[in-house]
């Protein structure tokens, strides 16, 4: 439904739209604009008549740290180093080869 109404309102816009067609395409008169090359040329009304959305705040650079508050350390965690026979999982082959 909401593209049959997105279709007709293409449609009875192309009066308002002038052809502004891409270099492949070729011009074409007003009264057989597609809703596809209206659509292509809707930009022209938005800036005439404006949108609904908000214009994007603008954030600028954030403040950062406040200054003089300590910051955590990340956690260290212990460094497991590979070897054989220092898991207890491989105590059964220390076992058999000595």
């Amino acid at each position: 439904m909401q593209q049959r109404l997105l279709t007709w309102q293409l449609w009875l816009a192309r009066e308002c739209v002038g052809d502004r067609p891409l270099r492949r395409q070729k011009p074409l008169a007003v009264s057989s604009l597609s809703p596809e090359r209206v659509a292509q040329s809707f930009g022209s009304i938005l800036t005439i008549i404006g949108t609904p959305s908000q214009p994007p705040k603008l954030r600028g650079k954030s403040p950062g740290w406040p200054r003089d508050t300590p910051r955590t350390p990340r956690k260290r965690y212990p460094t497991v180093k590979k070897g054989r026979g220092r898991f207890h999982s491989q105590s059964k082959y220390r076992k058999s080869s000595a």
